[in-house]
């Protein structure tokens, strides 16, 4: 799988990230934005990316707490408790915000017009944890771009705060899939109907459901909570709703 490093321009400097294409042909392919989780850039990511790419699309995984600067991978078996997860994941996660993720993917979504690899300007979606805000954000921010946003195991997607991602459903035009996971207090009942009616007050084509005995985390290989079912379940949806909306 063909696997590069580049650095996209942003109005706050270079941003990171990795272009994942399929093995065989030259393309060009449709794209997708492949938005990281909070243990931030590492070896489950990549497989993730590389198996994505793997069904015919450019896949961008853009690393999102690139104003931090170089970090080491995340061993995630290192971590015990809360108060070590505090220490290394907030000032990571305080390097970027609803705003900062919006401008970074515009800068994302001008880079991807530009590559001839990428067919076309419609654009499909997927995000993880935290992730999965960014891909509901991302298709509120950008109607015209982003025809397809899938969310998994994401959180705080229906809260009452003003940057709620639930709130910019009356923007979005993508067809939108959110699978969230059992018992999980980031997005737990209560956020998922607030979502739900959401999306449907705006009379979009969406599908929010929770995926029973998955918790949070499911999705990828490397986390403590990875479901085979439930992740395999996630790789089906997923590969259909952009079958859907990019070929």
């Amino acid at each position: 799988m063909s696997q590069t490093q580049v650095e996209i321009p942003t109005p706050d400097g270079a941003a990171r990230a990795f272009i994942f294409k399929p093995d065989e042909g030259e393309g060009p392919w449709p794209a997708v934005i492949f938005y990281m989780d909070a243990p931030a850039i590492r070896p489950a990511l990549f497989e993730m990316a590389e198996r994505l790419a793997g069904y015919g699309y450019y896949v961008l995984l853009p690393d999102m707490f690139w104003r931090i600067g170089p970090y080491e991978p995340i061993d995630l078996k290192s971590i015990r408790d809360d108060a070590q997860r505090r220490e290394v994941f907030g000032p990571l996660m305080a390097s970027t915000d609803p705003e900062k993720s919006m401008r970074d993917t515009a800068a994302f979504l001008d880079f991807l017009s530009a590559q001839p690899e990428v067919r076309g300007h419609k654009v499909g979606v997927t995000g993880y944890c935290m992730g999965g805000g960014m891909a509901l954000r991302a298709a509120g921010t950008f109607p015209e771009r982003i025809v397809a946003s899938a969310s998994f195991h994401g959180g705080n997607l229906a809260t009452d705060a003003e940057t709620s991602p639930h709130l910019l459903a009356p923007k979005i035009k993508a067809k939108v899939l959110v699978a969230g996971a059992d018992e999980d207090r980031s997005f737990d009942e209560a956020q998922a109907e607030r979502l739900g009616k959401a999306l449907q007050d705006a009379r979009l084509d969406a599908e929010v459901v929770i995926y029973r005995g998955a918790k949070h985390g499911y999705a990828p290989p490397d986390m403590a909570a990875y479901d085979r079912e439930a992740s395999e379940r996630h790789w089906r949806e997923m590969t259909a709703l952009f079958a859907q909306t990019l070929s």
